[in-house]
């Protein structure tokens, strides 16, 4: 939408969204992928990337002039939101999410004196904080739903007084995947998920497809990319793709395994999506602009 009422080139920071397909689509019509603002020209276009950014990047843009599109994840920004308000309450917040994830940078920096990553699990007995001081916690969108609860279970065995957010953060897609892949596990020999290896979501399916006991899954971003070994000998395969994969890429998958002997196809819904988020405020104003002058 913004390469149809700017036209090319528009800058991207970072990845619009962690999928390869989707960026490069994008980079065809002309967008120009950049890993920070002082590689877009001064007075130029950028776009901040649906992970978020933190305030210090939008200082940055405005410093050189640049005009911003903001297509955060309004769910993201949900999180942004919760971590000032805990921030202005003078409360430690305890963020649970991957160290050097976009998302996490972005969110860390909206509060980054009161902010402490708690990296899975497995980090929680390195967590010191102020016990004079009260004491929440926030995630990443993207995350485990399971390991996420483990990780709060664990937080709140050190500290009992751990304060939760008003309203769960993983993002409804998320936790609806990893649902369905649930759902499905018992009854498959290998499970296919559809996503690139830097979407955190998408990893995160193949992670719960083996917990569930799925004996081989498998994570590719083209149906090219399979190898026929891998379900020469299976009964049912199961299908799932990460939340920013285009429908286009998993009805790839499902011809592939069709033409591959697995044609008896079954869709299994165990929760309906009808959310739709609005596009970015500068870009509703451009259009509305844009429609205005013709």
């Amino acid at each position: 939408m913004t390469l149809d009422t700017h036209g090319a080139p528009v800058y991207v920071r970072k990845e619009i969204v962690h999928n390869k397909h989707v960026v490069s689509a994008l980079e065809e019509r002309g967008a120009i992928f950049v890993n920070e603002t002082d590689e877009v020209p001064e007075g130029a276009t950028v776009v901040f990337s649906a992970h978020g950014v933190s305030p210090a990047v939008h200082e940055q843009a405005a410093s050189r002039n640049l005009r911003t599109i903001d297509a955060t994840c309004p769910l993201v920004t949900k999180v942004h939101n919760e971590a000032k308000r805990f921030a202005a309450e003078d409360i430690q917040i305890l963020f649970i999410g991957h160290e050097g994830h976009e998302e996490v940078e972005g969110t860390m920096g909206e509060a980054p004196n009161n902010m402490t990553l708690v990296d899975g699990p497995a980090h929680v007995q390195e967590i010191e904080i102020d016990r004079s001081r009260p004491v929440a916690w926030l995630s990443q969108t993207t995350l485990s739903v399971d390991e996420t609860l483990e990780t709060v279970d664990m937080l709140r065995e050190k500290f009992p007084e751990l304060m939760n957010p008003p309203s769960d953060d993983i993002c409804y897609a998320t936790q609806n995947r990893q649902q369905a892949v649930k759902f499905i596990a018992p009854r498959c020999d290998v499970m296919i998920v559809v996503g690139s290896a830097n979407s955190s979501n998408t990893v995160r399916l193949r992670d719960v497809a083996l917990e569930c006991g799925v004996p081989n899954a498998y994570r590719v971003d083209y149906a090219s990319e399979i190898d026929p070994a891998w379900i020469a000998d299976a009964t049912t395969v199961g299908v799932t793709s990460g939340a920013s994969v285009p429908e286009i890429l998993v009805d790839g998958v499902v011809e592939f395994l069709a033409q591959h002997g697995i044609s008896d196809i079954e869709e299994v819904e165990t929760a309906r999506e009808h959310l739709v988020f609005a596009l970015p405020p500068e870009l509703r104003k451009d259009i509305k602009s844009s429609g205005s002058a013709e």
